[in-house]
């Protein structure tokens, strides 16, 4: 695995933990659903798994889109030197 998709993965679990620590449910004394501690359980593992696959895909998308971008600018300078050095051999 590269470098960059160990610490997208370690960013992703870590934004996953967050939000999970942040709905977790002793706080709110079981007060919805799922009234059984099993049930918690599952609900909160499955949607760990869930926010994981989600960070991550984010993370994914977004380097592919600055990748996308750099790839633009170079073309476009390019161009632009091209037309420079077209401009020049013109005179």
């Amino acid at each position: 695995m590269s470098a960059q998709r160990t610490i997208r993965l370690s960013i992703a679990i870590l934004a996953s933990a967050v939000s999970m620590a942040l709905s977790w449910p002793y706080w709110r004394d079981f007060e919805y659903w799922a009234e059984s501690r099993g049930m918690w359980l599952f609900y909160f593992a499955l949607g760990f798994i869930l926010a994981v696959y989600v960070f991550y895909a984010f993370l994914d998308s977004l380097a592919t889109l600055f990748e996308h971008d750099a790839l633009e600018k170079a073309e476009k300078s390019r161009q632009e030197s091209a037309s420079v050095a077209t401009r020049e051999d013109a005179r």
